[in-house]
């Protein structure tokens, strides 16, 4: 299927609201990104195109694809026809004839899906009153249909082969008007889309939001007309009590209308109609109502995905009442032989059922997980009892725990968008750097015991390079006074012819063997003073440092403590 659902990653915070608001378990995959961020993408193939997420989201991370602009782009060179959702009314009040005005400015053809709502209320009871059909579940919804298509395959027998409205009328007009123009419908749904390509119908899906963008993007100013009258002059005639199909419950009333006796339930929105089909799939055909009437949107198509309504619900409804007074006054009372109407008198005259009939696609299922593969999931998600696994605090976005293990089986979520496994993590964590930090609390206490011993040993050595000092400075003081009293001996001895020549030579000899050595020991003492001045800056750094290794440490224990 085509992409209906866009994410902006850059705006996606990971918080599941989207998640929490699809009906569809699958068409969501939440993944953790390298920088710990969580972004949820989605797969067409799984969507429905209910436009929930696209509501949910508070971030702008989500929107959705139509064919407004590929429609505006083909208009410029084709004359095309425009099928005209009745919701319109509702959405724009003051200038839904202003915009079909416009589109007809442009070349087109106007026809009203009100009409083709009439053909499928007529087409449903002549199936009913031929039992072509069983207890049948209606299907102008297209996000009903693809769920039905994708998640509840063998409710297909029920869906009914009816067409939708917009659907009749496009059969209508290529079939019975003969004409091939192309085709966009101005719509409240994202999902039709789907439907256009699943039948062909339609060609371009035109939803009212994007279609409003267009005109204020490009410039374009449409007039508005406060006159409270819901006619308007289309190519063809215009339809009846068909156009209150957008409201909850319209099909219901529009059979009603012709056969009171038909047994009809209703159900409208997400959080209600989904769970309601899949009830309906478990329950025997016996118990089924003859019609189960739902739709997508909790108050019907007036307030679809694709409208960008400002109106509210009370707006909608009381449009929608005036819409139905309207349209019954233009409804023509003369019945005939079996309690038709004019028009559908008509259409048993002029149309064929089986013209207004399609069939469905199922998908393939996802196979679901056996009981050990669950268990496996659990286990890495931290849940090994059965109240961890029926925790079910809804945050990830799923109904349950074991909603949320399937969608890790199936590769659609991950273990570290759990609350429970992301705390058990943390917690494990804690514990974790809690012992470090008591390892490295031993260690800072070692550190500084050594440290003070080395500092206390730095200090002995300054205290002994002192020492050193002091000394080698009075050796180098007497050494010097020695050797000038040598060397005048020696003068002496060469200077006295009197004393004895073997003597004075041996004497002289040693006396200056005895110079050199207080020489060599004088050079020694400078060489000593120099080095423990070299010393003495050496241990100044070490202190220096030793110094600012215990006030880090001390940092650190203040800190710890």
């Amino acid at each position: 299927m085509s992409e209906l659902i866009i994410v902006k990653p850059d705006k996606c915070v990971g918080c599941n609201a989207c998640i929490r608001a699809c009906p569809a378990p699958e068409a969501n995959t939440a993944k953790m990104l390298d920088g710990g961020k969580f972004v949820t993408s989605v797969n067409p193939e799984r969507c429905i195109g209910c436009g929930e997420c696209v509501k949910a989201c508070n971030h702008g991370a989500r929107d959705y694809i139509d064919d407004t602009e590929e429609c505006m782009s083909v208009m410029k060179r084709e004359k095309m026809i425009i099928l005209v959702a009745p919701a319109i009314k509702t959405v724009f009040p003051t200038r839904w004839k202003g915009i079909l005005d416009w589109f007809r400015k442009q070349g087109c053809l106007i026809y009203d899906v009100s009409l083709g709502a009439d053909i499928c209320t007529w087409a449903h009871l002549r199936a009913i009153e031929q039992k072509k059909v069983g207890n049948i579940i209606t299907q102008p919804c297209a996000a009903i249909v693809r769920y039905v298509e994708t998640y509840q395959p063998k409710l297909l027998a029920n869906l009914s082969p009816i067409h939708s409205p917009v659907s009749c009328a496009a059969t209508y007009i290529k079939k019975y008007l003969r004409r091939n123009n192309p085709m966009a419908m101005l719509s409240p749904c994202i999902a039709k889309k789907n439907e256009f390509e699943e039948t062909g119908s339609v060609d371009y899906n035109v939803t009212f939001k994007k279609l409003d963008e267009y005109f204020e993007k490009n410039g374009i100013s449409i007039p508005v007309n406060t006159a409270e009258d819901y006619e308007y002059k289309f190519d063809e005639m215009q339809g009846q009590v068909g156009a209150i199909y957008p409201r909850p419950g319209g099909l219901r009333d529009n059979l009603w209308l012709h056969d009171p006796d038909i047994n009809i339930t209703t159900s409208e929105g997400t959080h209600k109609v989904y769970p309601e089909l899949d009830l309906y799939a478990e329950m025997p055909d016996f118990k089924h109502p003859e019609v189960f009437d739902v739709l997508s949107c909790e108050f019907g198509c007036n307030v679809g995905p694709g409208t960008g309504n400002n109106q509210t619900m009370f707006d909608v409804m009381a449009t929608m009442r005036e819409i139905e007074k309207e349209a019954k006054s233009r409804r023509k009372s003369g019945f005939m032989g079996r309690g038709d109407d004019r028009l559908f008198k008509k259409f048993d005259d002029e149309l064929k059922l089986s013209d207004f009939l399609r069939n469905y696609k199922p998908v393939e299922p996802t196979p679901i997980p056996n009981d050990r593969q669950l268990d496996q999931i659990f286990e890495s998600m931290g849940k090994f009892t059965e109240e961890d696994r029926k925790y079910n605090c809804n945050a990830c976005g799923y109904r349950s725990c074991k909603d949320m293990a399937i969608a890790i089986y199936r590769g659609l979520n991950t273990p570290d968008n759990c609350v429970v496994h992301a705390k058990n993590v943390m917690v494990a964590r804690h514990s974790e750097l809690a012992e470090q930090h008591e390892k490295l609390a031993e260690i800072t206490y070692e550190c500084l015991e050594l440290s003070d011993k080395l500092k206390g040993d730095v200090d002995k050595i300054l205290e002994n390079m002192e020492t050193i000092g002091q000394s080698t400075t009075k050796t180098s003081e007497r050494a010097g006074v020695v050797r000038n009293l040598l060397q005048n001996i020696v003068a002496f001895c060469h200077d006295n012819p009197t004393m004895d020549q073997s003597s004075v030579t041996q004497l002289i000899s040693i006396l200056e063997t005895t110079i050199s050595a207080f020489s060599a020991l004088d050079d020694n003492v400078n060489v000593t003073n120099e080095s423990s001045g070299l010393i003495n800056n050496s241990i100044g750094e070490i202190t220096n440092l030793v110094d600012e290794i215990n006030k880090t440490l001390h940092k650190t224990t203040e800190k710890k403590g």
